[in-house]
């Protein structure tokens, strides 16, 4: 019996693990609803005020979006972080008004929309697997991806101030780099144990989505899109 005890914990350590995958990914197919949702609205409504002051929006966007997940993070381990997960995906998408509607008023937008949300569904699933099925250890990649998402965070702020396309490009698609690689570490942490709180763990899940969808967007509006 002395050699069943290591066995035995080993494999209810695995089972927790995948209960913790499990209800992520489940998780994260429910806030796909509220994120159409407050897709929907954020198309429907006028952002003229906002596309005046450029800066401000996009600072208050932000300052809005870092309050909910402070929201999520603080109540992590009772009912309240999924009701305030669910309400952080519906600003997120909502959020997303302003893209939407710059796209769709493209001759083919509809179809780069599609292509964007197919583009990050597949890099989604591919990493997933991959993660999932190797079961390696991407704990390793944690601060590099940190300092290359700060840096990428202080490129974004200075081209709000010079608008250079080119940067814009650029940091778009170090940006799908950067989250894609996010994808395999975050699922690399629930499978290795190192993540076992479900929110926390979909909340990480769906912001590496969010950010791979709004700037594959950007580069097919800019490469592919249809102008009248």
């Amino acid at each position: 019996m002395e050699y069943d005890q290591p066995a035995t914990q080993i494999g209810t350590v695995a089972t927790e693990q995948n209960k913790v995958l499990r209800n992520t990914y489940m998780m994260l197919a429910l806030t796909m609803i509220p994120t159409l949702i407050g897709a929907f609205v954020g198309m429907s409504t006028n952002f003229s005020a906002m596309a005046q002051h450029p800066v401000i929006a996009t600072l208050m966007m932000f300052g809005v979006m870092m309050g909910l997940m402070f929201g999520v993070s603080a109540t992590r381990n009772s009912g309240w972080g999924v009701a305030l997960l669910l309400a952080f995906t519906f600003v997120a998408g909502f959020f997303l008004g302003p893209i939407l509607q710059v796209a769709l008023h493209l001759k083919n937008g509809a179809q780069l929309v599609g292509m964007a949300a197919g583009g990050t569904g597949i890099i989604f699933f591919s990493l997933a697997t991959l993660a999932t099925v190797t079961k390696r250890d991407f704990s390793f990649m944690g601060k590099f991806l940190f300092i290359g998402l700060i840096l990428l965070i202080v490129a974004s702020l200075a081209n709000m101030f010079f608008q250079v396309p080119a940067l814009a490009l650029t940091i778009s698609a170090i940006a799908v780099l950067i989250f894609s690689a996010y994808i395999l570490f975050d699922i690399g942490q629930i499978v290795q144990g190192g993540q076992t709180n479900c929110v926390m763990a979909t909340m990480s899940l769906y912001l590496d989505i969010y950010n791979i969808f709004i700037n594959l967007l950007n580069l097919l509006m800019a490469f592919s899109g249809e102008r009248d």
